[in-house]
């Protein structure tokens, strides 16, 4: 998952500055109003109409030098959203960019290898910022863009104001393990797409499946980042989560959803939504850009156990509390990172919880911290079972167990419940 990691942190479109003497890395933030993701060219008639000159390094393949720019192309990456993510890193001498300002244009071709006449043309615009004539070191710029399975050409190109090109070729593959063939991607094999950087764009409605009555799901998540202590959600975290939720908004099985998010950071309920059709997830994005990582509340350092207390508030709430009983309660997220656990006397002022509970735990270096945390010693207690997701195979597989899971749970208890009524 490293690579995912780190391709993941690159969907920002980043500049910025490498500070060469030092091995400083200068982040540059007032360099992001002005970045622009990458662009799907698309022409009249399906004919996408380059500059002469452009065209010509594209088709021939030429590499150039006239920037002395380096190109690392990044492979393939199957992400949480069942797409893979590609792309490139060019790094470029400061001094080759110094004075008050322009733009770098970057365009490229990336064709199928089984679709050879059918090549797909992106665009990419960088506007960089005035730079000191004296300046040293190198500034980067990253690119990321979507394939679905297959083996794919690219010829890319960068060109500044002064029409001086950096140009570079390379080849890439995109495939599944044979032992995951199951996953159903969520691009089609030899596709091409610009990179989707809103996470939380609103889902096409979802056509329900009315057969055995469709399955009411509550759903408690944490948005926090993997290290608890972190300032920021990084996008990768972010992602997981996002498509954590996407897995049960569309799926055909599910007809209604309760949805808690909360941050165990700040210890507060972010969003909530009760017994909708569809999860809302536009007002679920901008609660979550309420978050203000690292902050903490005063009055929450000075009660010793404010995150254990959290913790217990919420469950009773969310689980014990509930007066219409879901199919199933989902809890999800990064471990918590608490001094203590629910008391086993919370537990048992529970009751007999009777519905399944289950917890899709994000981890992504399980290794790392392979112990049982206070969620997971809670869902335990309530004979519940713990999902690791870690790659995006684990997600895909930890759903399709735990969904068949909640069927066969509701169908034993309908069948109970017909009994004891005759």
């Amino acid at each position: 998952m490293a690579g995912a990691s780190a391709l993941a942190r690159r969907r920002a479109f980043s500049f910025r500055l490498l500070g060469l003497g030092a091995g400083i890395v200068l982040s540059c933030a007032s360099f992001a109003p002005s970045l622009h993701a990458q662009e799907l060219m698309r022409g009249e008639e399906g004919i996408v109409r380059l500059f002469f000159a452009d065209a010509a390094v594209l088709e021939t393949r030429e590499t150039r030098t006239d920037i002395p720019c380096h190109v690392e192309p990044v492979k393939p990456t199957l992400g949480f959203d069942l797409k893979f993510h590609a792309g490139y890193d060019v790094s470029i001498p400061l001094k080759e960019l110094t004075g008050n300002g322009g733009l770098l244009t970057m365009v490229y071709q990336v064709t199928p290898e089984d679709h050879p006449d059918a090549p797909v043309y992106m665009l990419q615009r960088v506007t960089v910022p005035e730079i000191e004539e004296d300046a040293k070191g190198e500034a980067a710029i990253h690119g990321v863009f979507d394939v679905g399975e297959g083996k794919y050409r690219v010829s890319w190109l960068m060109r500044d104001r002064l029409e001086r090109v950096c140009s570079n070729n390379w080849e890439m593959e995109a495939s599944i393990p044979v032992r995951d063939r199951e996953m159903a991607l969520d691009i089609t094999a030899d596709a091409v797409q610009a990179a989707d950087v809103e996470q939380f764009k609103e889902d096409p409605p979802v056509q329900r499946d009315a057969r055995g009555g469709p399955l009411n799901l509550k759903v408690i998540l944490n948005f926090a980042p993997q290290e608890s202590t972190s300032a920021a959600l990084q996008p990768v975290d972010l992602s997981a989560l996002v498509w954590i939720l996407r897995n049960m908004d569309r799926d055909p099985r599910v007809g209604k959803f309760s949805v808690v998010a909360f941050n165990m950071q700040q210890q507060r309920v972010l969003y909530r939504q009760d017994e909708a059709s569809q999860i809302d997830f536009p007002a679920l994005g901008e609660a979550v850009k309420s978050l203000k990582l690292g902050t903490v509340d005063l009055r929450q350092l000075a009660e010793k156990n404010a995150g254990v207390d959290f913790l217990t508030g919420l469950f009773t709430k969310e689980i014990k509390d509930d007066s219409d009983p879901p199919d199933a309660v989902i809890i999800a997220g990064p471990k918590v990172d608490v001094d203590g656990a629910v008391s086993q006397d919370a537990l048992r002022d529970m009751g007999d919880v009777k519905f399944p509970v289950y917890y899709m735990n994000y981890n992504l270096e399980p290794q790392v911290n392979p112990w049982r945390d206070a969620i997971g010693t809670a869902v335990r207690y309530l004979k519940g079972v713990e999902y690791t997701i870690s790659r995006p195979r684990d997600l895909f597989f930890a759903w399709s167990e735990i969904v068949g899971r909640i069927v066969i749970s509701k169908i034993g208890a309908t069948v109970a419940g017909n009994t004891a009524s005759q």
